[in-house]
C-alpha cells in the first residue's frame, strides 16, 4: 500500500479504514485479556482512523480533490 493517506484513492481509503478498525478492535481485546507489547498502538490506530475520516470529509466538502 502507498505511504501517505493523501495519495490513496477513495476505495483504498475505505479498505484502510476497515483494516484499521479491525486492528483497533483486536488491540483493545488484547489489552483487556493479556499484556500488550506496544500500548501506544491503540492511540496510533485511533489517530490513523481520524485522519482517514478527515480526508474523506474534505473530499465531500470539496476542499480536496479525490484521486480515484
Amino acid at each position: 500500500m502507498k505511504g501517505k493517506l493523501e495519495e490513496l484513492t477513495n476505495d483504498e481509503l475505505n479498505k484502510s479504514l476497515t483494516d484499521s478498525k479491525e486492528e483497533l478492535r483486536k488491540e483493545r481485546f488484547r489489552s483487556v485479556t493479556s499484556k500488550v507489547d506496544n500500548p501506544k498502538r491503540i492511540s496510533e490506530l485511533k489517530k490513523h482512523i481520524a485522519r482517514i475520516h478527515t480526508i474523506k470529509q474534505e473530499y465531500v466538502l470539496g476542499i480536496r480533490n479525490p484521486r480515484g
